[in-house]
């Protein structure tokens, strides 16, 4: 795609796309670590937890109720990180399309396929 197809200002649209893209990697890269630095925490608690108990019963709930908070934190995270990764294409996006023209649609012709010569 040549250059003049982003209008008058193709170095603004790129640097500005770059920079959203850097922004959004960056606010993604530390919500990951905000979630795994949690994550090794509750683990390490868990642990210190289970070396204490006595019964079994008290270990398996302890293991439950750790899984059902892992699980939802998951959940949580991972719709976060989704939202975020749809944030970060829609601004990496905006300035070029911004500084694209609008163009018609490109409308293909039929192909023709090339006809077999009649063997005799």
């Amino acid at each position: 795609m040549p250059a003049e197809a982003f209008g008058t200002n193709p170095f603004e649209a790129f640097t500005t796309a770059t920079t959203a893209s850097t922004e959004g990697l960056q606010a993604i890269a530390a919500e990951t670590t905000d979630y795994s630095k949690k994550s090794l925490e509750k683990s390490r608690a868990l642990f210190e937890k289970l070396t204490g108990v006595k019964k079994i019963d008290e270990a398996i709930q302890l293991q439950s109720n750790f899984a059902k908070s892992a699980y939802d934190d998951f959940l949580a995270y991972a719709t976060k990180i989704g939202e975020t990764y749809s944030s970060l294409a829609k601004e990496a996006f905006k300035p070029i399309n911004v500084a694209s023209p609008a163009q018609s649609p490109v409308s293909a012709s039929p192909s023709k396929a090339p006809v077999a010569a009649k063997q005799s």
